[in-house]
């Protein structure tokens, strides 16, 4: 990492988290931060967490762990014995953060050992409140967030996404509060408690469906393919379409950048000698899409889905792009690990694993022209003890 994109040098962070808060500390440390992975002597319960590389179970196999934890030194500590708390107390002295996944550590104690400390706490439903220290699953934070709720098809049940989402949701806000409350400490001279609370975290997943009921007490409801807010008369509009090799999002649109939408899908549709009656007859001018009666909108959606389908994913989003249209692939991880976009701004990083390189995602941003790099691949347990606790009392 070059010094322009080391932004948090010199800052230490204690992870002593599981999940979101193993994801906050991953961004810290993408970010510069020198973050030691703080581990019991039988090692994080992370190591374990399938899927593996090559489908094996082993140590250091673990695929979300080597992930939530690249760019990060590692070091084990039993705080049951008189050693591991001056071990631990050492590092707590020097730490300008420390996260945790859970109410273990008071914000009091830690900040009596250093002021200057920020606390990062990471539970389910936050510290305060009936709902604290109540544990919850992914599944449980996201069906008590609401967004569970809209996600799936009208009239069935809910439906979750493959892999957790919430702990990255909770990990990227815990990071964002570690690093708002380092800003005041400049000012302030001291350190302070980021209550994180994953409930509230994934509650603006689908902002817009809080929105709707402060406003307009308007409760949103599952509409599978198809977009909330788009109609005054009730009308719904379809979002996801199937394509020749995927799918792909796009939706009849108003203002003047969906006028121009429209006027340019009618061309690209003449151009493949596709016929459309009823959209090449619309007065692009006036359209105004939120006015539209269901069988208008039915109608016009009629002669989309056929020439979607003619295309593939790369062939849409080429031809939305030189014609400066709305629309997008619905990547899946392959598509996305053959970006050309992501190739061109040099996103994916290679760190060495049991198995050969792993590509992993690089820093979600650059800074005067360089990106924050991952480095370092996970430890192993308890690989930096020696060079943490040289300089820390035993």
């Amino acid at each position: 990492m070059t010094a322009a994109a080391s932004l948090l040098d010199g800052v230490v962070v204690l992870d002593v988290a599981t999940s979101a808060g193993a994801h906050c500390g991953r961004v810290l440390a993408d970010l510069g931060a020198d973050v030691i992975k703080v581990e019991p002597p039988d090692g994080d319960p992370g190591r374990g967490a399938p899927p593996f590389i090559g489908g094996r179970p082993g140590p250091d196999r673990s695929l979300p762990w080597l992930a939530l934890n690249a760019n990060k030194r590692g070091v084990t500590v039993d705080r049951g014995t008189e050693r591991g708390r001056a071990q631990w107390a050492g590092l707590v002295a020097r730490a300008d953060v420390v996260v945790q996944s859970d109410a273990t550590l008071a914000y009091e104690d830690v900040a009596r050992a250093n002021a200057r400390a920020v606390l990062v706490t990471i539970t389910p439903y936050g510290a305060t409140g009936p709902l604290a220290g109540i544990p919850a699953s992914d599944l449980e934070v996201t069906a008590a967030s609401g967004a569970l709720h809209l996600a799936g098809e009208p009239g069935r049940a809910p439906v979750r996404t493959t892999l957790p989402q919430s702990p990255f949701w909770t990990g990227m806000y815990a990071a964002m509060g570690a690093l708002t409350a380092l800003a005041a400490r400049a000012l302030t001279g001291r350190g302070q408690h980021v209550d994180v609370s994953a409930q509230a975290s994934m509650a603006t997943v689908h902002p817009p469906a809080i929105v709707f009921w402060d406003l307009l007490r308007e409760e949103h409801h599952r509409l599978g393919p198809y977009l909330l807010g788009r109609s005054i008369v009730g009308a719904r509009f379809r979002n996801i379409w199937p394509c020749a090799d995927g799918h792909v999002s796009f939706a009849i649109q108003g203002g003047a950048i969906g006028r121009h939408t429209g006027r340019s899908l009618v061309a690209w549709m003449r151009e493949r000698a596709f016929d459309a009656p009823r959209l090449s007859a619309v007065d692009w001018d006036a359209f105004d899409n939120r006015t539209l009666a269901q069988a208008d909108v039915d109608a016009l959606e009629a002669e989309i889905g056929p020439f979607l389908l003619t295309l593939t994913k790369r062939e849409f989003f080429e031809g939305v792009v030189a014609r400066n249209m709305l629309g997008y692939p619905v990547s899946d991880v392959r598509d996305l690990r053959a970006d050309a976009q992501l190739a061109a701004r040099e996103f994916w990083r290679t760190l060495p694993t049991e198995e050969g390189d792993l590509a992993l995602p690089g820093g979600f941003a650059i800074f005067d022209g360089a990106r924050p790099r991952a480095c370092r691949p996970a430890p192993r347990l308890g690989e930096h003890n020696a060079e943490v606790f040289g300089a820390v009392p035993a």
